[in-house]
């Protein structure tokens, strides 16, 4: 396992979980990391899976940016990046968010930002290699895939934008196809993840997060190298009502969700 900057001698320093339950007291605050758009995730994911599963300058690509938690996290780590996202808005905040202090100036010939729908093969291929043109580099060294959970949170009226899909083999399909079309980009022998959790729709749990650990299993020439459950408290949907959301699971027969999956894959062909 070389495909990170650790100095192994010295491993009992590295601030890295290899553990597969993250348990984090609270979302990260520092630089640019604002917590004002739902369904963000926090950014020691991505700062722990950037550390672990690349080096300085490697390329780091998300077909799903929302409001910037990754890039921050390669700016800060000093990774290349490139980051798709369908909802136009985003691409504005986050570009806002990259302008106007001397670090980032410095950091701007390393990323590329642009409105894409990721299902589409022809568009994906396009967008993603005039970013790797940009950035000098030849392929990608690690994706990380953050999707919406169907259409519990809509981030767009995009008619495409997952966000908007309520059934579930229609989402898994869609997601299928980011997957194909992010993933032939990764290199041979590299890890991508994907940051997934269940939904709790019509009186029952569906269990999103292991539909799509099944359906990459199942397509892609992958081994599975880690499931990871992330907790967190304070989430931001239940921030301030602990005790309501308590009461509505006693009354009820059902549990509060405050945990996510993180998948970890390597790709082999």
């Amino acid at each position: 396992m070389k495909f990170n900057d650790f100095d192994i001698k010295n491993w009992k320093d590295i601030d890295i979980s290899t553990d597969s339950l993250w348990i984090i007291s609270e979302r990260g605050k520092s630089g640019k990391h604002k917590n004002i758009y739902h369904g963000n995730f926090i950014p020691q994911i991505p700062n722990q899976l950037i550390q672990r599963y690349t080096k300085e300058e490697e390329l780091v690509f998300e077909p799903f940016m929302g409001s910037g938690t990754t890039l921050f996290e390669c700016e800060t780590l000093n990774r290349k990046y490139i980051g798709l996202d369908i909802n136009p808005e985003m691409i504005s905040y986050v570009n806002s968010m990259m302008q106007g202090d001397p670090f980032t100036k410095n950091f701007e010939k390393k990323i590329y930002l642009t409105e894409c729908d990721a299902t589409q093969k022809k568009e994906v291929e396009q967008k993603v290699n005039s970013g790797i043109d940009k950035l000098k580099s030849k392929s990608v060294q690690f994706v990380l895939m953050h999707p919406p959970y169907m259409d519990i949170v809509k981030f767009s009226e995009n008619k495409n934008d997952l966000s908007n899909i309520g059934e579930t083999d229609q989402f898994l399909d869609k997601f299928r196809a980011v997957c194909k079309n992010s993933l032939q980009y990764l290199d041979k022998g590299r890890y991508f993840a994907i940051v997934i959790g269940d939904i709790y729709k019509n009186s029952e749990v569906i269990p999103l997060s292991f539909y799509c650990m099944d359906m990459i299993k199942k397509n892609f020439d992958v081994k599975l190298k880690g499931t990871i459950i992330k907790n967190i408290e304070g989430n931001r949907g239940k921030e301030g009502t602990t005790g309501i959301w308590r009461y509505r699971a006693l009354v009820s027969d059902y549990y509060i969700f405050k945990h996510e999956y993180i998948f970890v894959f390597k790709k082999e062909s």
